[in-house]
């Protein structure tokens, strides 16, 4: 696979991981350094990149959801504001959490910065264990 094709697979897979679709994009991180051991910044950048992206699309849905609809899990989020977005990664929770900030209209500069902060680490700690 090219170096081209595997930077828009990662991205892809990144992005579709951070929806409430079912995904793992580290398995496709880990594939993409082990072929490409040179593109490890460009490959943390894309997949953080989709990643983020992704998570902005689970935000964006949760500004779409009136706010006449209680949403559980609000404590946490409300409690906490946008940091508790670092942890958007997290399987099972991240999406949720992402959710959460939209509905409850938390600042979106702030939120892109702690969903981008969380996703980048996370690469980071995967990048530095493969390569």
């Amino acid at each position: 696979m090219t170096d081209t094709a595997s930077l828009w697979t990662l991205f892809v897979s990144s992005f579709l991981a951070a929806t409430l679709l079912p995904g793992g994009s580290e398995a496709v991180l880990f594939g993409v350094l082990k072929l490409h051991p040179h593109q490890l910044w460009a490959a943390l950048a894309v997949a953080t990149l989709g990643n983020t992206l992704g998570g902005l699309s689970s935000y964006l849905l949760g500004r779409l959801v009136p706010q006449k609809t209680e949403m559980k899990g609000l404590a946490r989020v409300q409690q906490y504001g946008a940091p508790v977005l670092l942890l958007s990664w997290v399987p099972i929770i991240g999406d949720p959490l992402c959710v959460a900030a939209g509905w409850l209209r938390l600042n979106p500069w702030l939120c892109l910065l702690c969903i981008a902060a969380g996703k980048l680490a996370r690469y980071w700690v995967i990048a530095v264990l493969t390569v």
